[in-house]
């Protein structure tokens, strides 16, 4: 209950843009169902997936006679839930396993890696960090810091070395100490550059190639990118192979629904979505939590 509660409290901007619609004086006539789609679309879900979900809903509260705000709220998080894509396989979970973070700048990518590391710790896994950013300084440190703090090993390479190279190099380690957990992260890469593109598929495919344990590609996405996070993750996703996301800032943003629309449009799961700046505000995803979270319900 004490996660939920924070995932509630992390998604408290998105819930407020959508409950008003709730408030509907027992009256479930035709303004409220076009209020209701209204605030999907303005909440970054998509028109698609508002426009079937409002249908659905509508449907299924003709069919069952539901007219009360709980139960509509309720029938409204589970038609939610069931637009995210799932997977049969958690990689920060079910180890051994290998992980390579992407994304652009600023989304938190190497905050997430740090989280995720000592997460893994507390569980009593052996993680390795590889800090393969290795154009911008600032990057290593951080990883750095996140290491000590968690007793997570990192490897890192002199600054403007072959991130492929370091990412070889933090498998070998990874295999010497028969490691569970390989988080890797890579430097920030805007998806509108073709050549910055090629050179991470690059030190993904090396990646691929060298590493015995199951490698998962994951976009880590800002949540206040809206629409444009979206974008980010159709190129990414044609470039790379995605296995699935996180998405970050959550907490920041009236426009939670992004994550449906991103994991519904690209089919991919999502792994972790973080609420806050607390460790524990990097959470695993549910999607009924998460879709009930949204809408308000318990």
């Amino acid at each position: 209950m004490v996660m939920f509660d924070r995932l509630k409290k992390g998604l408290e901007r998105s819930r407020e843009a959508l409950s008003e619609v709730f408030y509907m004086g027992g009256e479930v006539d035709e303004d409220f169902w076009e209020d209701l789609e209204d605030r999907l679309v303005m909440g970054d879900m998509g028109a698609e997936v508002a426009m079937q979900v409002t249908d659905d809903l509508r449907e299924q509260a003709a069919r069952e006679s539901i007219l009360t705000a709980p139960k509509l709220r309720d029938a409204l998080a589970r038609r939610i839930a069931s637009e995210f894509a799932t997977s049969d396989r958690d990689p920060f979970s079910d180890t051994p396993s290998c992980v390579l973070f992407v994304g652009i700048n600023g989304a938190g990518k190497t905050t997430t890696c740090g989280k995720l590391a000592g997460v893994a710790r507390s569980e009593g896994k052996r993680c390795i960090l590889g800090a393969a950013d290795t154009f911008r300084a600032a990057a290593i440190e951080q990883l750095e810091v996140w290491a000590e703090r968690s007793g997570t090993e990192i490897v890192t390479r002199e600054r403007g070395a072959d991130p492929a190279s370091v990412c070889y190099e933090v498998i070998e380690q990874a295999e010497r100490q028969d490691a569970d957990l390989v988080l890797i992260d890579t430097a920030g890469r805007l998806h509108t550059s073709p050549e910055l593109m090629r050179e991470l598929a690059k030190v993904v495919n090396v990646t691929r190639k060298r590493s015995n344990m199951p490698v998962s590609v994951v976009l880590v996405i800002d949540a206040t990118t809206g629409q444009n996070g979206l974008n980010q993750a159709k190129e990414f996703n044609e470039a790379l192979e995605l296995d699935g996301i996180v998405v970050t800032k959550l907490d920041g943003t009236a426009k939670g629904g992004i994550a449906v629309a991103i994991s519904h449009d690209l089919g991919l799961p999502i792994y972790r979505i973080g609420v806050g700046e607390g460790i524990d505000d990097l959470q695993t995803f549910d999607a009924l939590d998460f879709s009930r979270a949204l809408v308000g319900g318990e």
